[in-house]
């Protein structure tokens, strides 16, 4: 080795040691890996991939076929743009950071190097269509940041919904009529990320193509023809449809974000006609992006990109649908923690499951695996190639997450929670995922548990008291 490249390997190493939060890693000379990642906002794992039938999601299937679908995957918060802010800083939710649905990585973790960042400062070109940041234009190292309306997100088209929104009057919780897909946002989302795959073959440059699908988020607005997927008849509400006596108040909330709009309750619970409509209006939406996907796919398959690109699909957090009396996030049920994930990458196992659990935080140094670029030193989740590469073992046993005073560990059998002030315990909360997967017996105050609890909670505030 003569004295330049000497030179240089010391200069590389000297990055690539960097502590800095900034840190800058130099490219990787093999070939880059592409990287289509696609989120979607409230969906929670209610897919025929994981064993539900009752929502028709036939191209989620299709991707499912080609990748590895995670079993346990976990949100860090269950609020949008906490989620979504630690998922692309790869930095946990704490006491002070990434809490509520404005979270901003701007304020809130300026230093961070951002994952968009640092595939840019790796040759990337970056591009993000709808919502990926709650916040527009909260991370400023994007080639492109796209959305497909100035104003009016819940992108009402009925008569009625537009002019109550003009009158300063809340529109109603769902839409049913009869339009094209691309009438509303999340079609002309996949019909702009379409375009934007043409241009960034062409371009020749390996891409980070974010796309955001905003339903099934609320208000359930989709075309008439995904409504008629499903007969009225045939949804049904959950069984465990009122709060469970075990649990505490702590785990209760308001679902303030249902009520918002025009035909839901301000107080007290919503008719069983209407959670059916709730619920088939959930529904169509998650098919009316099932049906995007599936046209994001496609044109990923016939530009022949498919063969060199990773595809992520993941939802921020999950939603309740009236269990435990509840709806929307906001809580530390199962329901709002646990969401789908899907990774199909080139030379990984394909149409396989893994129970090894993930958390979104491990979505950063997963990517940097798959696109080999080194990782830098402040990520605090886990890469997730191991169970890529070998999907019927564990390698991952437990995941975290926090919601308000609520401190979450969820392990390969238990959900143990603490709600707590000032280092004192308001209630807990154990649920055995094995005997209780929908969480309707509270575990945590009873004698036969007291171990369980005691040594769950010793590893739960381990992690806390290191934040």
């Amino acid at each position: 080795m003569n004295y330049y490249k000497l030179l240089f390997s010391g200069f590389m190493m000297f990055l690539i040691g960097c502590k800095s939060t900034k840190e800058k890693v130099m490219l990787n000379p093999s070939i880059k890996k592409n990287v289509l990642f696609i989120m979607v906002d409230d969906l929670r794992p209610q897919l025929s991939i994981y064993g539900q039938q009752q929502i028709v999601n036939p191209n989620i299937e299709m991707l499912a076929k080609s990748g590895v679908v995670f079993n346990k995957a976990y949100c860090n918060v269950p609020v949008c743009g906490a989620s979504r802010a630690s998922l692309l800083t790869g930095l946990r939710p704490t006491k002070n950071q990434f809490l509520r649905y404005n979270a901003s990585i701007k304020k809130e973790t300026p230093e961070t190097l951002t994952l968009v960042e640092h595939l840019k400062n790796n040759g990337y070109t970056t591009i993000s269509n709808n919502k990926i940041t709650h916040l527009k234009y909260d991370i400023e190292e994007w080639d492109e940041e796209w959305y497909p309306y100035k104003k009016g997100w819940r992108n009402y088209l009925s008569e009625e919904n537009i002019s109550l929104e003009k009158n300063g009057v809340h529109g109603y919780a769902y839409e049913n009529i009869d339009v094209a897909d691309d009438a509303y946002n999340d079609g002309k989302t996949a019909k702009k990320s379409i375009e934007d795959l043409k241009k960034l073959k062409e371009n020749g440059k390996p891409f980070f193509l974010a796309v955001g699908f905003v339903k099934p988020h609320l208000p359930f607005n989709a075309p008439k023809k995904y409504w008629d997927l499903y007969n009225r008849e045939d949804i049904k509400l959950p069984e465990n449809n009122t709060f469970p006596e075990s649990a505490p108040n702590w785990a209760k909330h308001n679902w303030g974000e249902l009520r918002y709009y025009k035909d839901i309750p301000k107080k007290g619970q919503v008719s069983h006609e209407m959670a059916k409509t709730l619920i088939h209006g959930y529904y169509a939406s998650v098919s009316y992006v099932d049906a995007q996907i599936g046209k994001l796919l496609k044109s990923l398959e016939d530009l022949k990109l498919k063969n060199n690109t990773v595809v992520i699909l993941v939802g921020d957090h999950g939603w309740s649908l009236m269990e435990h009396s509840l709806w929307a996030k906001h809580s530390n049920f199962n329901v709002a923690l646990n969401v789908p994930l899907i990774i199909s990458a080139p030379n990984n196992k394909i149409n396989k499951k893994t129970n090894s659990i993930a958390e979104l935080v491990d979505l950063y140094p997963t990517i940097c695996d798959l696109t080999n670029i080194s990782k830098p030193s402040h990520l605090e989740g886990n890469s997730l190639v191991n169970a890529l590469n070998n999907p019927s073992k564990s390698f991952k046993n437990n995941a975290f997450a926090r919601y308000q005073k609520g401190e979450t560990l969820i392990t390969e059998k238990y959900a143990y929670t603490e709600w707590q002030k000032k280092s004192k315990t308001l209630a807990r909360m154990l649920y055995d995922h094995h005997l209780d997967p929908n969480e309707n017996n509270n575990l945590a105050e009873k004698a036969a548990y007291k171990k369980t609890v005691d040594s769950l909670s010793i590893l739960l505030n381990q992690k806390i008291n290191n934040k």
